[in-house]
């Protein structure tokens, strides 16, 4: 039978067959649908609903306030500052042309390019090859450039146009001071080193953000989808640092270097001895935080000199080496080998250990033979035979010094070493300590002992050494030193307070003591650091001069040299404490008693009376009051009853002028000079005192009719040398005129 003849009831299965297949695939059909619907109702709805909020909403940041940094009289070191991003809207602009038939392109150009200092060409090609609402014409604009460009918005009427918005910036108001200690931060306000860095997170809070709706052409839609999150600002920090100190410290550093021809920066720190407190810290030359990528003017000399061509892979490479070395804080990420300021750690040992006796006497014949080695003393001639251990210490001899280290042995040595610290780091709340680079205890043999025992062949960071001296400072307490003593919100209240941290006892009470009166009798006394002398006041210290064996010359001997000093206060209310270490010094004399001592001196001399220490100085000195003007006869009686000696010069009934000046501060025994007629006045020739004993120098200048002040020792000169003087020798000037001079002593006990 053919195939197109079916019967009904054929035709009727077939078709039935047809449609339970259209309706299974119907309803599977449906099936899909439904459980896309269920997906995206319920499973997957926060996913898509998340999707559609990105396609019509857009957010708004809400930049944290970075938190500030004080001083520790809460002097503001860092905060934030507001600047302004200055942008337009390409988009808008073409609107409002095709609406105007104005060309605002080119006046918007012209006017923004005069104001902010930009190029006409580079900001209307800008705004012309682009269709958005958002280019920037200057990310950071100033104050005055904002307002100007208010103005012109509104002279122009181009509200729609030109925008402004105000955005964060960090703000170091103090620019380079304490450059090394604060660090910066990067474009994001991230912190990226010293403490910025270290308390980044303290510092940062949380940016907040404000969320609202969009239509396809990014205006804002008037809807519920708008949600405002507010910033959480930081939190601020008040350090231990006082700008005084600071910028004393720093001062003192830049003429170490400049007078010194120091190759390879100068870095010091200043510390409070009894709480770990670091009062000031310092390395030359610091950078400006407010421009971190600007090179200082000794790095641009370099980079400038290195024959690179600006712009080639060389020169950007050592640019950026030459940023690095900048940056990095030469007191907390550098080692160097710590010399004869050692030796206090060595005494204070054998002393403690019993291995020694302040009673002990020593030979000196200016060398010992240590395992067939013969090392010298500095003093080529010897110290001579039958001193004390104190008289050892206090002219660094090295002999000595490695005798009683023998008797100490290398164990014991090595376990007072380790007891004072020098094999851990100190705990400072900066990022990037070195860690101290020493002898195994199984490689320490006689020679290693005894090199050790005075500071070479091995190294330690300027921080370590400090901390770890000071603990004979303090009476023979290893503390812990910081730069933040406390964290505070914004309405200053206290969320976390530091306080001083005492590791361990290294030495007893007696022993540290007994270690800081034969120091301090070598400053006041005659011993090698006197030139760390200060008048008045109870100065203890030691100097130090090492090799640096990293760089030889070509017949393998080293020839650089760091000079150092460290030295501390003595007072029954604590101390305070200042290291100075100078890397590579090129002038004629490198020793640390003449390279770093009369600083440290200078230093003290200053810091001393701002905090508070008592001088022992019983001689006050006088102010002199303003005496032009005055009748002879009136002034002659002023002068009277201030207990000021002085000298009439003239026969005028009237003073036309006097020296010193007033204001000057004279000591009891010098007098003022009143002139008091036209062209009574004697004048001078100042002499050269210049490499002159100052007892010399002192009687020529009085003699000639000059008023004498020292600087550096300042009392006890016996012996020392003129190495500055204030006034130019040959000038002309008044009679009774005040003359300055710097003294040291050139012994060199180092």
């Amino acid at each position: 039978m053919p195939k197109s003849l079916l019967s009904n009831s054929e035709i009727l299965f077939i078709t039935r067959g047809r449609i339970i297949k259209i309706c299974v695939a119907f309803g599977l059909f449906l099936c899909f649908l439904l459980y896309n619907l269920l997906s995206l109702q319920f499973v997957n709805y926060a996913y898509y609903q998340e999707k559609v909020y990105d396609q019509i909403t857009t957010s708004s940041a809400m930049k944290a306030k970075r938190g500030t940094i004080y001083d520790a009289n809460m002097n503001v070191l860092a905060t934030d500052k507001t600047v302004w991003r200055i942008f337009v809207s390409s988009r808008d602009i073409k609107k409002a042309e095709k609406l105007d038939e104005k060309n605002y392109t080119e006046a918007i150009s012209l006017g923004l390019s005069e104001i902010l200092g930009i190029s006409y060409e580079e900001l209307f090609k800008k705004i012309s090859n682009s269709n958005v609402l958002d280019v920037t014409v200057k990310k950071v604009a100033s104050e005055e450039e904002y307002e100007k460009v208010l103005e012109f918005i509104e002279k122009e009427s181009l509200e729609g146009c030109v925008f402004t918005e105000a955005q964060t910036s960090r703000y170091y108001p103090e620019g380079t001071l304490a450059a090394h200690a604060l660090g910066f931060v990067g474009s994001d306000l991230q912190g990226l080193y010293g403490l910025e860095y270290s308390y980044n997170s303290t510092l940062s809070g949380k940016d907040g953000y404000y969320l609202y709706a969009k239509d396809a052409n990014g205006n804002t839609l008037p809807t519920e989808y708008s949600t405002y999150i507010p910033p959480t600002d930081g939190c601020d920090i008040v350090t231990t640092l006082d700008s005084y100190i600071q910028k004393e410290l720093e001062g003192q550093l830049e003429s170490v270097r400049i007078n010194h021809g120091v190759n390879n920066r100068v870095t010091g720190i200043v510390m409070d001895t009894k709480t770990g407190a670091v009062l000031g810290m310092a390395t030359t030359s610091p950078f400006d935080p407010n421009s971190p990528y600007t090179l200082d003017s000794l790095s641009e000399a370099k980079l400038s000199a290195s024959g690179y061509v600006a712009g080639s892979d060389e020169y950007k490479a050592y640019k950026k080496e030459l940023l690095e070395q900048m940056w990095a804080n030469k007191a907390i990420s550098e080692t160097y080998e710590p010399g004869s300021t050692f030796k206090i750690v060595t005494v204070a040992a054998a002393l403690d250990a019993g291995a020694a006796k302040t009673t002990d006497t020593f030979s000196c014949h200016g060398y010992l033979t240590v395992g067939g080695w013969r090392i010298k003393c500095h003093k080529v001639k010897g110290h001579g035979s039958g001193f004390s251990l104190s008289y050892g210490l206090q002219m660094s001899c090295n002999p000595a010094i490695m005798t009683i280290a023998e008797r100490l042995g290398a164990e014991r040595f090595y376990n007072y070493v380790k007891a004072f610290g020098y094999f851990e780091k100190t705990g400072i709340d900066l990022p990037s300590e070195a860690s101290t680079i020493f002898h195994k205890p199984e490689n320490i043999g006689t020679t290693e002992l005894a090199t050790a025992s005075f500071g070479q062949r091995f190294k330690v960071s300027v921080i370590r050494q400090l901390t770890s001296l000071s603990a004979v400072a303090n009476g023979g307490n290893l503390v812990t030193p910081y730069l933040v003593k406390k964290v505070i919100d914004s309405e200053g209240n206290i969320l976390s307070y530091r306080d001083t941290e005492i590791k361990r006892q290294v030495v007893s009470e007696k022993i540290a003591d007994t270690v800081a009166s034969i120091l301090e009798e070598g400053v006041s006394g005659e011993g090698g650091a006197k030139n760390a002398r200060v008048d008045g006041y109870k100065v203890a210290a030691k100097t130090g001069t090492s090799q640096k064996f990293d760089v030889l010359d070509e017949n393998g001997n080293s020839y650089l040299r760091i000079g150092s000093t460290y030295a501390f206060s003595i007072s029954e209310d604590g101390g305070v404490a200042v290291i100075i270490v100078v890397d590579e010094p090129t002038s004629s004399v490198k020793y640390g008693s003449v390279v770093a001592a009369p600083y440290v001196s200078a230093f003290l001399g200053k810091a001393l009376p701002y905090l508070g220490y008592h001088s022992q100085n019983t001689s006050e000195y006088v102010t002199v009051g303003n005496y032009v003007g005055m009748k002879t006869a009136a002034a002659i009686k002023k002068l009277k009853e201030d207990n000021i000696k002085y000298e009439i010069i003239g026969d005028g009934d009237t003073v036309i002028s006097q020296t010193p000046a007033a204001g000057d501060k004279i000591s009891p025994d010098s007098k003022v000079l009143l002139y008091t007629t036209e062209g009574g006045i004697r004048y001078i020739e100042v002499p050269d005192v210049l490499g002159m004993e100052a007892s010399a120098a002192n009687e020529m200048l009085t003699n000639a009719g000059f008023r004498l002040q020292f600087s550096g020792i300042t009392s006890n000169y016996g012996g020392a040398t003129v190495v500055s003087q204030s006034l130019t020798p040959g000038a002309v000037v008044p009679t009774n005129s005040l003359i300055t001079l710097e003294i040291i002593y050139m012994d060199f006990e180092d």
